[in-house]
């Protein structure tokens, strides 16, 4: 009895691996960096966990999310410059959901 590997598949499947956790992590971290410059800096408050992780007080919130518009009014864009960045960063969320529809789409189908 003798097992054979296919090892040009098992390239394939690797290649195509990385190259979409690359497609996927990267549109998705420009389109946050982007979002970042329009000024618009995603605030999210901590959900409440049980000795898992350090939960902010409202206090603590309302300094973090104080601090982020003081940032976004130092802006050196214009307010058109910012309204492209958000535009190119909804493209770029779009672009990373399309790349993880894109992977689904070639198991599914491919398979």
């Amino acid at each position: 009895m003798s097992i054979a590997i296919d090892w040009l598949a098992f390239a394939q499947v690797f290649v195509a691996a990385l190259l979409g956790a690359t497609l996927v992590v990267g549109f998705y971290a420009l389109g946050l960096r982007l979002l970042v410059r329009a000024g618009k800096a995603p605030v999210v408050a901590p959900a409440d966990f049980t000795d898992a992780i350090t939960v902010l007080k409202p206090k603590e919130i309302a300094r973090a999310e104080k601090a982020a518009a003081k940032a976004a009014k130092k802006s050196p864009l214009t307010a058109r410059q910012r309204a492209i960045a958000s535009v190119f960063a909804y493209v770029s969320f779009t672009m990373s959901g399309l790349a993880v529809l894109a992977g689904l789409a070639l198991i599914v189908v491919g398979h």
